[in-house]
């Protein structure tokens, strides 16, 4: 096993803390952040318009990516992945690097109520703060694509669920 080295995955709906908890746990020595939007902003941002360019684009580097994280971890660093491990798909991208790695992994499940997320959504469209704008139809339409872990997959799963008090 690469020399106690974590892959950390992120699970959860637009605006429900994946990066606020990304940013959490990056801040372990050791350890690295790569964060999707920043990365689609950074190179593509000029070609994402719909949730396929997002779908086309973000499938793109993973792919490119999935190596450089591979020899992070064995080098020892852990890495957060603040990559929404929202669909089966995406979560067996991060399968093939931990068992690549042969690294411990753990998958952050951030359960909050859609209206939450709405909320903080509208927030941080708001203050600009985010490196893209989400609509609340936009939500709609990515949630549909949500699928939570299965027991069947096989995950170490850490479970969240933040900001229900905030109904």
């Amino acid at each position: 096993m690469s020399k106690g080295a974590m892959l950390h995955l992120i699970c959860g709906k637009v605006a429900s803390g994946k990066s606020t908890l990304a940013r959490s746990l990056a801040a372990v020595p050791g350890t690295v952040l790569l964060s999707e939007d920043v990365w689609l902003k950074g190179l593509y941002s000029d070609h994402l318009e719909t949730l396929s360019d997002y779908v086309k684009y973000s499938a793109m580097l993973r792919t490119t990516l999935e190596p450089h994280v591979v020899t992070l971890l064995r080098a020892g660093l852990s890495v957060v992945l603040d990559f929404a491990a929202n669909t089966v798909e995406t979560r067996e991208w991060t399968r093939r690097i931990y068992e690549a790695a042969d690294c411990r992994h753990e998958l952050h499940l951030i359960d909050v109520p859609d209206e939450i997320c709405k909320q903080r959504l509208r927030a941080r469209n708001a203050a600009g703060t985010h490196e893209f704008q989400v609509s609340d139809e936009q939500f709609d339409r990515i949630s549909r694509h949500f699928q939570p872990p299965t027991d069947a997959e096989g995950f170490n799963v850490r479970l969240y669920k933040p900001g229900r008090d905030e109904q």
